[in-house]
Formats: C-alpha cells, sequence, structure tokens
C-alpha cells in the first residue's frame, strides 16, 4: 500500500513540475513579446531631430492602437539626426507620406511614436524611410524660456 501510495504521489509532484515550466514558458514568451511564429513586422526607418527620452520598445501607436515598437534610437553621424527604427505589423499598410511624431502620454509619461495615415498610393515596404516627422517637444526648455526671456512690457 506504501509503494502505491508513493507512486501517486511521485506523479502529482511531476506533473505539477511539468505544468510550472509550460506556464513559466508561456509567461517568457508572452511578456517578453518573443517572436515565435516567423517574422511578424517590417522595419521602417524614421529621422527627427529630437527624440528625448524616446526609448528602444516603446510603442508606435496609429489612432491609439499599438501597430509596432521602437526597435532601436541612435544618431546618424553622417545627417546628425536621431534615427529611429520601428517594427510593425505586416498586417498595417502605411503610405509614403505617413507622419511620424514622437508623444508623450500623459503629461510626464513615457513617449511613444504617434503614426497619421497618409494618402498616397506609394506603399512603405521593409528598410524604407518615412521622410515626414515631427519631432519631441522638450517642455523643460519650453519652461526655461519662458521664465528666464520673458520680454518686458
Amino acid at each position: 500500500m506504501k509503494k502505491s501510495k508513493k507512486k501517486w504521489v511521485e506523479f502529482y509532484v511531476g506533473l505539477f513540475v511539468i505544468v510550472g515550466v509550460l506556464c513559466s514558458g508561456y509567461l517568457l514568451i508572452s511578456l517578453g513579446d518573443l517572436d515565435i511564429g516567423g517574422n511578424k513586422t517590417y522595419r521602417i526607418n524614421a529621422y527627427f531631430s529630437n527624440v528625448a527620452g524616446l526609448k528602444n520598445g516603446a510603442t508606435v501607436e496609429m489612432a491609439g492602437v499599438e501597430i509596432g515598437r521602437v526597435i532601436s534610437v541612435n544618431l546618424d553621424t553622417k545627417k546628425l539626426l536621431a534615427r529611429v527604427i520601428m517594427g510593425i505589423h505586416k498586417e498595417v499598410v502605411l503610405a509614403e507620406d505617413a507622419i511620424a511624431s514622437v508623444k508623450t502620454s500623459g503629461i510626464i509619461g513615457d513617449k511613444y511614436i504617434s503614426l497619421s495615415p497618409g494618402g498616397s498610393d506609394m506603399i512603405l515596404e521593409d528598410g524604407d524611410i518615412l521622410f515626414n516627422t515631427e519631432s519631441a517637444i522638450d517642455i523643460e526648455s519650453l519652461v526655461s524660456k519662458y521664465i528666464f526671456n520673458k520680454d518686458p512690457e
């Protein structure tokens, strides 16, 4: 009787461990945004004069809906502009005259890219450049201009 009970305990412990490993794997894939089923995005490059606070992994939105993520933010040393590489979901089609803007969630929230659709018949493909961009507004410089450079009346 003791051997039978011991086997059932071992069976349930093994089952518990397997379920735990499967749950951990699911959480790693879903929370880590791992792309398991092949590449579901295409890359778009955009150049900005100022992307203050924009980080890798920031969302790319259109009409308030997430359509991609920022893959990398770096400085183009030839153009001396910030180069942002965005991964856009393949089902989203962008016209070449779409506008990319650096926005802030709330007053002091995270930075993200907001895309406004264009009306052109030319469609952006993997590796293309989005030319119409609007840089981030630097709140600190606006406040310091207002405080220290106030025109006398």
